[in-house]
């Protein structure tokens, strides 16, 4: 199975969303079947085959993510992101200003779904193939 070393190692490819598809390119590659990413804090849970699952910690002090999802100011945050004008911390930030709990990205689907507070579906985007 896959390591939090290897995890790292691909993630510190990725400078801008210009970079996601690559990187969940090779996030597959490692055995990722889907991750889910909490805004709140950055961490993430990684899910492998056979149930299994590895943590990775807190990346962030706590930050508020907003009560209520604002779809439009997501699809504007994903957009400029996607672009390459904003790193992943801002994109995180403004994910919780438009009230994203949490994303998942599905290797499998090759989609990433943004959930708000009660779990409602905000947007899913598909993810282009490199």
């Amino acid at each position: 199975m896959f390591t939090i070393e290897q995890i790292k190692a691909a993630h510190s490819k990725v400078r801008t969303g210009i970079d996601f598809p690559s990187y969940v390119k090779e996030m597959k590659s490692l055995g990722v079947l889907f991750y889910e990413h909490f805004v709140s804090d950055g961490h993430i849970q990684y899910h492998g085959s056979n149930n299994f699952i590895l943590s990775a910690d807190a990346k962030w002090a706590p930050v508020e993510v907003a009560e209520r999802g604002n779809k439009e100011n997501l699809k504007h945050s994903l957009l400029i992101h996607q672009q390459g004008q904003t790193d992943y911390l801002t994109f995180c930030r403004q994910s919780a200003e438009a009230g994203v709990e949490k994303w998942i990205v599905d290797m499998q689907r090759m989609t990433c779904t943004y959930y708000d507070k009660p779990g409602n579906e905000m947007l899913v985007e598909d993810i282009p193939t490199v």
